[in-house]
């Protein structure tokens, strides 16, 4: 599966994709990706024998004119009714990362709103959701272009990395969300 865009495609990773993720992944520029972090190239290289079975919901995004990977865009199905496996499957928690060096020149919005048309049309999403750390003030503009709305704001949410006392340092969390029905 490939969606395309102006200037991107979003497809499935490939082996040979292994340099280019290893640039963005050697250092994560959130926390929240810190357990995704690459340390070698040879890692990297395995890293992407395992992502080439992804073909549904897991995307490289690939820059068109040079077929660069320069991010990638995540989100797999989850039960509406968490509590209920007989539910619909039609809810989506999408995340993105792209390579520091591409920031700011509107590939994240392109390629998350390509997402989500493909998650709202294609896999039938009711609700899309995502979380970002309250110092990530870029992935919250891009949820707001996006027009998601601002759901709240989880107080020492979650941990990812350790303080250098060893003890975890908590992030404040904020969520937003879109459904289908506002999906323009």
């Amino acid at each position: 599966m490939t969606i395309e865009t102006e200037r991107l495609y979003l497809r499935p990773f490939l082996e040979s994709d292994a340099a280019d993720v290893f640039e963005y992944l050697s250092k994560p520029a959130a926390n929240c990706f810190s357990d995704m972090k690459l340390h070698s190239i040879e890692e990297a290289k395995e890293e992407m024998k395992r992502r080439a079975g992804e073909t549904e919901y897991y995307f490289a995004i690939v820059l068109k004119d040079s077929n660069k990977v320069i991010g990638e865009i995540v989100a797999y199905p989850e039960h509406s009714e968490a509590h209920d496996k007989r539910s619909p499957s039609d809810t989506f928690s999408p995340c993105w990362m792209l390579n520091a060096a591409y920031r700011g020149k509107g590939y994240a919005y392109e390629a998350a709103r390509a997402f989500f048309d493909y998650l709202f049309e294609v896999k039938e999403a009711r609700r899309i959701y995502a979380y970002t750390e309250d110092y990530n003030l870029s992935s919250q503009r891009l949820c707001e272009k996006l027009g998601m709305r601002r759901e709240g704001l989880f107080k020492e949410f979650v941990s990812f990395v350790k303080n250098p006392n060893g003890t975890p340092h908590y992030e404040n969390t904020i969520q937003y969300a879109i459904l289908k029905k506002e999906w323009s």
